[in-house]
């Protein structure tokens, strides 16, 4: 045994712990080969929800290994504070929001793909799987299981804290701030393939005689021909753009 620390979780990090251990520092024991990213983890923090670590007020990457009596404390992402700035542990953002989603989240990323996103989901994902497409194709993990983001190969993981599909919707598009980058009706919500415009003529035997009466413009799924419409899924998309606050 190498000795005891103090550790400290802030804002939503607490939502990670127990009860009791929320908001105030909690004593640990750790082991010499342990590292902070250890001793944290095996609170029940995962590492990609962690944007800053301050040991005795320093800022430490995952890597650091602590000593007996020194001070945690984990900070979320865009965790406001009071001190000089520092590097923070997060790595830069994908250049392009683009996810893979657990096989609990199908609704999620149904919503994330109607509101443009390139969202990949399948209903027998191993979790294997789910760390391969992250890693490689450079993916936001989303899940409910910590577990699956504490994998040493997931960089870019998001832990789904709502139980609705639609406040999930609404959690994932703000905290990744993503509300300036919707696409309404650019991807299928079936498969998750690019739409293209479709002219009426060419699609019209597939309507409902109201949809072809009423309705013109139409588009079209490139990799499963699933057509859509504007007045499709409209009142759906609204009250999400509503909850996020932002506009189309």
């Amino acid at each position: 045994m190498a000795g005891c620390v103090d550790v400290r979780a802030y804002a939503e990090l607490n939502d990670f712990l127990a009860a009791e251990s929320r908001d105030l520092a909690v004593r640990r024991a750790f082991r010499p080969h342990q590292t902070v990213k250890d001793v944290i983890e095996a609170m029940g923090i995962p590492h990609t929800e962690i944007d800053l670590i301050l040991v005795n007020g320093e800022p430490v990457d995952f890597a650091h290994r602590p000593r007996d009596g020194d001070r945690i404390a984990v900070y979320p992402a865009f965790e406001t504070l009071d001190i000089p700035p520092v590097a923070r542990l997060r790595p830069a953002p994908l250049r392009e929001p683009r996810f893979v989603a657990d096989v609990n989240l199908g609704r999620l990323a149904r919503l994330l793909r109607l509101l443009g996103f390139d969202v990949t989901w399948a209903s027998d994902a191993e979790d294997e799987t789910l760390a391969f497409v992250s890693r490689e194709q450079e993916r936001f993990l989303l899940t409910r299981d910590r577990g699956l983001l504490k994998r040493r190969a997931i960089t870019h993981g998001l832990f789904v804290h709502a139980d609705r599909p639609f406040d999930q919707t609404v959690e994932v598009v703000r905290r990744l701030d993503l509300g300036g980058q919707l696409a309404p009706f650019t991807r299928c919500l079936r498969c998750n393939g690019p739409l293209v415009a479709a002219p009426k003529a060419e699609v019209i035997d597939r309507l409902e005689p109201l949809t072809a009466r009423y309705y013109d413009e139409f588009g079209r799924c490139t990799e499963c021909g699933q057509i859509y419409w504007p007045g499709s899924h409209h009142p759906q998309l609204q009250s999400i753009v509503k909850a996020i606050g932002a506009e189309l």
